[in-house]
Formats: C-alpha cells, structure tokens, sequence
C-alpha cells in the first residue's frame, strides 16, 4: 500500500512499550520512527525502526518544540503514538499545535483528564454504578479518619502517573491496616503532597488480573480490541506486567462489553484499554484502572494473537482497510527482567501453559537482537551508578552510540 509506505508513525518513548509497539508497526510493513530522551533505549535500535530521533524531554513545551520540529522534517503529517501518560497530558494540552503535523486521535480534554486521574475515575465510576472497590481519597494527614471505614488489605495509589515517573512514588502499596495506610500516605507526602487513593484490596492473585485494550474511532466506533491476563506481575500484586497471554474467549467477551459500554458512556475516542481483577471471593470482575491516550505496557501481546493494535490505529488513521488475523497458536508475553524477580521473590517456578505454547521476551528475539544487547547495557549503567552512589562517586553521562538520525 503506497499510503503505509509514504507516512511514518512516530513513536515517542523506546523502553519496552514502545519496543512492542515499534515491532508491531514495523513488522505490518509500516515506516517507524521512535524518539526518547537516552540514546540507549532499546527500542532505539530496533532493526525495526527506519530512524531513531533524539528529544530533550518526554513532556512539557521543550518536547512539543522537539516534536514538532520533527514533524516538519517528514513530508506529510505522521501517526502520532505515546506511551507514557506525562506524554499523552502535554500532547492533549498542545492537541491544536500537535494536530498540525501528526495525525493523533484523543478524547475531549475533561475526558483525558478524568481517565488519567485515578481518585477522578474512582468518583465517576461510583457516579455511574461502575465495579470499583470502595475507596477513600486522602488529600491531607486530615482524612486519615476516613481510612476506618474501608476493610483492609487495601492498597495506597497515587493519583497521577507522573508522581511515579518523577518523584518514584510506588504505584501500588499494600496495606494490612489503618496504620499502615497511614505510614505509606505520609511517606508519600513527605516527597510529593498530591492526592492519594485508598482502595480495598481486591482478593486474588496476579493471575487474577485481566486487560482489555482497545482503539476506538471517531464517535467511539470500535477499531480493534484484545482481552488479556497477567500470568506474573512484577512487583508481585501490585507491579507492572511480567507475563500475559490472552483470556479465554468467555472472559473476553464478558471484559471486551464491560470495557465499552464504560468507554461508550464517555465517548472515548483513540487508543485506550481498562484493568480488571477477578475477586476470588464474589467471582465477579472489578475495575482496576482505565488507561487513555497511549498504548498498555504489553500491548505487544494483541499482535502476538492477530490484533495489531498500534497497526489497526495506523491503517485507520489514513483510511486504509484493516483486519485481524485468527491465531490458534498459545503465546506468552514475557518481560524477561521482572519474570526472574518475581519467580524469585514467590518462590514459584512453574507458570501452567497450554502444549506448545511460544514464549516471547520483549528483550531476547532473534529477528531483532540489537535491544537485547541495550538491555543489558542500561542493567550494568544502573548497577555500576547505584554502586558509585554508596561510596560517595557519581558517574558522567555515559557514551552512548545512536543510531539514524
């Protein structure tokens, strides 16, 4: 198709998302380009990426120039795709600027900023009778009296992504009681006072946990869609994705309606996906967390199944024809450096799959060796940096070698 050949998608962000994403895109025959802030992300050298391209900054208006200078170096507008919601909160900010040289599709902006939100979500969903956990926001050391009327376990959140990404606050801690919660909120206010979320915990383990991600046209119309399920999850119960496969087809169909009847009800528009836990106790299904505007960490996993939904968005976007293709072969998803650490950390070595069931890292492939090796570079750089910093050294900014420009 001359139109997949004359314009690239963009990809902002090279660590393993956009590493997924930058393979999916390219092996549909589409022209990649990807951008970071550190030359030795993974996804930088990627056999899979036609350029890789430097910016100053992932966010804010210094990446908007940065970007936009990009698009002006491209003949025609490109197909915008983010993955990290600091990214996706500048780009919606400057959506008019941005829409000038990339083609990128994303809700009304009350609805970006609800769904990027989690105490926003929380009160929209209990609004609209959606199956949330009971929660109680904590603002100030004030609304720790709150805290007794949740059952516990519960689970301390941060509001916003981007106290995780700058202020390394945990994105999920488990709490046995008031007391606890009340020692992680002050630990969390100490290095940045924002907005809390306490939720009681929802029973069942990681293998509990199931996705839904999707890409929605204009006026919402369903593009593609993928349900999922964690195997594994790094830090265990309440961390990111270490392994998924696909749900079965009764869980994906009963996930895939919840998922849009709620994103219906908004008028969600562009690449999105919702988190559900299954409580072991009741049976039924809860929401977790939505995600807007970017693709999911292990978004790779739809490609594995026949569901390219990075290439679905970009075949839409141009008005090109897209379909899924139907794969019976199993596969797992596996991000290789949090599968170790949680086989290690629960002690438990076997993860039930079906016969003949391909196991892909996200790092280790054959028809794309080059992360791999990157990888491994930005393990021993972190290892050496954390070592230094005991006895007192720091290190310069490392010698780094990027690839096209």
């Amino acid at each position: 198709m001359a139109a997949v050949a004359a314009v690239p998608a963009v990809v902002v962000g090279a660590s393993v998302n956009g590493l997924g994403v930058v393979r999916s895109l390219g092996q549909a025959g589409a022209r990649v380009i990807v951008a970071d802030t550190r030359a030795w992300q993974p996804a930088m050298h990627s056999r899979y990426a036609e350029q890789s391209h430097l910016v100053h900054a992932l966010e804010g208006a210094t990446f908007v120039d940065d970007l936009m200078r990009l698009g002006q170096s491209l003949p025609q507008p490109s197909v915008l795709f983010m993955t990290a919601d600091w990214t996706v909160r500048t780009v919606s900010d400057h959506r008019d600027r941005v829409a000038e040289r990339y083609r990128v599709r994303l809700p009304d902006r009350q609805c970006l900023d609800m769904l990027l939100n989690k105490v926003l979500f929380q009160q929209f969903a209990e609004k609209h009778g959606l199956p949330v956990p009971r929660a109680v926001v904590v603002r100030a050391e004030s609304d720790f009296s709150a805290l007794a009327d949740l059952r516990f376990p519960a689970v301390v959140k941060p509001s916003v992504g981007e106290l995780i990404e700058h202020h390394k606050v945990p994105r999920a801690s488990r709490v046995s009681s008031c007391e606890e919660a009340e020692r992680a909120c002050r630990a969390i206010f100490r290095v940045a006072p924002d907005d809390l979320i306490v939720q009681e915990w929802i029973e069942g383990g990681d293998s509990d946990i199931y996705f839904c991600l999707q890409y929605r046209g204009a006026g919402g119309a369903p593009v593609a869609s993928f349900t999922g399920r964690k195997l594994r999850s790094w830090p265990p119960r309440a961390g990111s994705t270490a392994t998924c496969t696909a749900a079965t087809k009764d869980v994906a169909a009963e996930l895939d309606a919840m998922t849009t009847r709620t994103f219906d009800m908004l008028g969600v528009e562009g690449m999105c996906g919702m988190e559900f836990k299954r409580d072991t106790r009741s049976r039924h299904f809860v929401m977790v967390e939505p995600t807007i505007g970017r693709t999911d960490w292990q978004e790779e996993i739809a490609s594995f199944y026949g569901v390219n939904i990075p290439f679905a968005a970009y075949c839409h976007e141009l008005g090109l024809p897209f379909s899924k293709r139907e794969i019976d072969q199993p596969f797992v998803w596996r991000e290789s450096l949090g599968y170790w650490r949680s086989r290690w950390a629960t002690r438990s070595f076997h993860d039930p799959m079906p016969p003949g069931t391909v196991v892909k890292s996200t790092w280790w492939r054959l028809d794309d060796p080059l992360p791999g090796g990157f990888f491994c570079y930005e393990l021993l750089r972190k290892a050496s940096s954390r070592a230094l910093s005991r006895v007192g050294l720091t290190t310069g900014h490392p010698l780094v070698v990027s690839k096209r420009t």
